[in-house]
Parts: structure tokens; sequence; C-alpha cells
């Protein structure tokens, strides 16, 4: 159980040198942003500044907003054939609203499990900890997070089976990546409220890992074991899956390229000379042809 943290977070941090080395070499010699706004382009036309960027301010500000507020999928449309038949459109909030609070709430219990990794723990972890449990339902206090995590789980995991178009677009890796969260996400709840584990000793665990100077305390139970299993199964998972996309975002050309075609010509860079035939070339070399069949021809 020592060798196998390890051996994740190498897997984990090769494979996503990897993926990001693959991705820088892909060639991307125009500009190709999705955009849904007014492109920047005569004074007297406004343009949208985030929505359309046209500088590396509005880049950023719309990368900001996509990967905290999911900018894209909360414009999410949905398309239903309707009697007539007829074909209805409408706006679809509720997998935006999913994704969301999986999103948020994972990012949370991740930064509330730096108090195991270093001392002494830092304040904003020890005031999201606070904010986080500031119901105070029960001994140890029940974390608001760990409820919204697992509600948000089931409602994209049932998602995946009760909609028809997602179950049929749904593979494997999809049901395997939710099922390594949600049982990550239920042993670390087991071993708060269910069979409690010494955070103390876990605490010793975690922080010899950090170091590299690992001990391992006797007192640790199974499903802190099960738990860390799950975690590094994960770990050496990730970049191998359609999670790896948390890092691809920053690196996807549709979003992190301004569009402004139209205030620079964007040549590509691997152009190379190619012989061409102009019309002017073809009509001379055909001119009898074409003229002997009635054609119209721009030289007498």
């Amino acid at each position: 159980m020592i060798l196998i943290p390890y051996a994740a977070l190498a897997i984990f941090f090769f494979g996503m040198l990897w993926r990001v080395i693959r991705w820088s070499l892909s060639p991307v010699p125009f500009r190709i942003p999705t955009v849904c706004g007014q492109q920047k382009s005569l004074p007297w036309i406004k343009y949208s500044r985030i929505e359309s960027p046209s500088n590396t301010f509005g880049v950023v500000a719309r990368m900001a907003i996509e990967v905290l507020f999911f900018r894209s999928l909360f414009r999410n449309t949905k398309a239903d054939l309707r009697a007539g038949p007829r074909l209805h459109y409408f706006a679809s909030k509720i997998p935006w609203m999913g994704a969301l609070a999986f999103h948020w709430s994972l990012a949370i219990i991740l930064l509330r499990h730096l108090r195991l990794f270093v001392e002494p723990v830092p304040k904003f972890v020890l005031a999201i900890d606070r904010i986080d449990g500031f119901f105070e339902i029960g001994a140890p206090v029940l974390y608001f997070t760990d409820v919204i995590v697992i509600a948000a789980m089931l409602f994209l995991l049932l998602r995946r089976f009760t909609n028809p178009l997602v179950r049929y677009i749904s593979l494997f890796t999809d049901y395997f990546a939710l099922a390594l969260l949600l049982g990550i996400a239920l042993t670390g709840i087991g071993m708060r409220y269910v069979d409690k584990v010494d955070v103390i000793a876990v605490k010793q665990f975690a922080i010899g890992l950090a170091t590299f100077s690992p001990v391992v305390p006797p007192n640790l139970n199974a499903i802190f074991w099960t738990h860390l299993f799950l975690v590094s199964a994960l770990a050496a998972y990730f970049p191998f899956s359609k999670l790896v996309h948390m890092g691809g975002i920053f690196l996807s050309p549709t979003r992190n390229l301004a569009n402004n075609s139209r205030m620079k010509r964007h040549v590509n860079p691997w152009n190379y000379p190619v012989a061409v035939h102009t019309y002017e070339e073809w009509e001379t070399e055909f001119h009898d042809k074409m003229a002997a069949a009635g054609l119209p021809l721009e030289k007498p």
C-alpha cells in the first residue's frame, strides 16, 4: 500500500506529460475558436468582448467563465420531436446544474484534504472546513459537499441509464469513471461516519507519503486501504480517460484562441509551393475545342 500510491502518482504525472506533449505537437495553423457572439470588425458595430474575444484579456475571461461556470454547458439546448411532427428546441439547464454541483463539490473536498498533507494547516483550508460544515449536523459534523457530490454523481449515473439518447452514446469507460468516483466518495464518507478511522494515523501516513518517508501506522482499517486503492486507481486511469479534459480544456484551440481573423491575416506556416493551372492557361490549352463546342470564351 506504499508502492501503489507512488506508482499511481508516477503514472498520473508521466501520463499527463505525455498527453500535453502530444497536444502541443498538434498543428493549429488557423484561428478556429468556437464563439457565440459578434466578431470585432468595423468600429460602429458592437462586438462581444468575451463571447467572441479579439485579444488576450477576452480569451482569459472567456476561459475563466468556461472553467469555473461551464459556460458552454449552460447554453445547452435540447431538441425534441413533438406532435405535428414539429422539432422543438428548448433550454436544458439540469445537466449544467448537475455538472456544476459535482465539480465544485469535488474541488472543495480536495481542498479540505490538504489538511492531511500539510502541517500547520493553511488558514484557508480551515475556513473551507468551517463553511462546509456550517450546519453542524451530527457528530462528527456532516459536510454539505459530501451530500451534494453523492447526489450529483447519482444523478449523472441515473441520467445515463434512464435517458435513451445519453445511454446510446455512453461507453463502458463513462460508467467506469463514475463508479470509481462514487466508490471513492462512499468509502470516504464511510470512514467518517460508519467505520471511523484514526485521523491522526491517516495524517501520519499522508505526510509520510508527501515527504517520501512513508510510515504505515498499525491502526488503519480496511475501509481506509480500500479508499486509498480506489484513489490510486483513479489517478493511474486519469491520463488515459475522458477525465483528462480537466487539463485538455486549457489547450483546446476552440477555446484558447482569439477570434481576430478579420484583424489579422493568418497564413498556414506549413504551406509549400504548389504548381497551379490557372483558368487563363486552361482556356488557352483547350481554346479550339471550347470554340468548336460553342462554349463562351474570355479570349477572342
